[in-house]
């Protein structure tokens, strides 16, 4: 609570100071183009901010403003990047003491996920593509896998590739019906901009058979492969048919 408040005051000293400023520098701008810089830069620095505090409530805050921005059409470079931090607390960033890891916060991680899958850029692809190999919490990268389904990049199969190892790797270690459901979404998302499916479709067999998986969970990867094979004889006679 005390660090929460530390921030907010810092928060309206600045608004203090900046208001001035832009006051003072607005000249040859409209009023209500220096008042809409000035909203943009005092939110960016708030954001930014409560994402580098050491306290996890904050770093919640950070992301209801952000999530806010998001839902109105909002993000600029600096709250993609606050996003990007937030996605990787604990893992691609860790703040130890005496050797324990204090920032880890898969909630934080998975609600950032989500939210760059909204964002939809290639710096987000390529975030959620990290997140989903380095991470070892079910719940986040579900949550990357589910973005990335969700922006539908696949240059190359590079995101399909990725989400098949990331599934492979956490089926060893721990298989998870609610990962396994995602990574069947996302698949069936990214299908029609795949070239090779042979990663996709070993990686729905794999599910399909294997019963650490809740059934219908199961059922669902069998009813992909099938159309996964309906939709490859397809393509086999149109191209017998040239």
């Amino acid at each position: 609570m005390k660090s929460v408040k530390k921030i907010a005051g810092s928060v309206c000293a600045f608004l203090v100071a900046f208001s001035l400023t832009a006051q003072q520098q607005s000249g040859g701008k409209s009023e209500t183009s220096a008042e809409s810089d000035y909203l943009s830069s005092v939110e960016d620095v708030v954001i930014t901010e409560l994402a580098a505090s050491d306290d996890r409530d904050n770093k919640y805050l950070a992301l209801q403003y952000l999530e806010s921005a998001i839902d109105d059409g909002r993000c600029t470079p600096d709250m993609q990047r606050a996003l990007d931090s937030l996605a990787g607390e604990g893992v691609n960033s860790q703040s130890r003491t005496k050797g324990r890891l204090m920032n880890n916060y898969p909630e934080i991680r998975a609600k950032a996920c989500d939210l760059l899958g909204k964002v939809a850029t290639e710096e987000s692809k390529q975030s959620l593509s990290k997140i989903a190999l380095a991470d070892t919490e079910p719940m986040v990268i579900s949550a990357a896998v589910r973005s990335l389904g969700q922006i539908g990049m696949n240059d190359n199969d590079d995101v399909v590739n990725t989400i098949a190892w990331a599934n492979k790797k956490n089926a060893v270690l721990n298989p998870t019906s609610s990962l396994a459901f995602e990574v069947l979404v996302a698949y069936e998302k990214l299908a029609d901009s795949v070239q090779d499916k042979s990663a996709m479709i070993q990686s729905v067999g794999q599910i399909a058979t294997n019963y650490s998986y809740a059934t219908s969970v199961r059922t669902k990867a069998l009813d992909l492969l099938k159309k996964l094979q309906s939709s490859g004889n397809s393509s086999q006679k149109k191209n017998e048919g040239k």
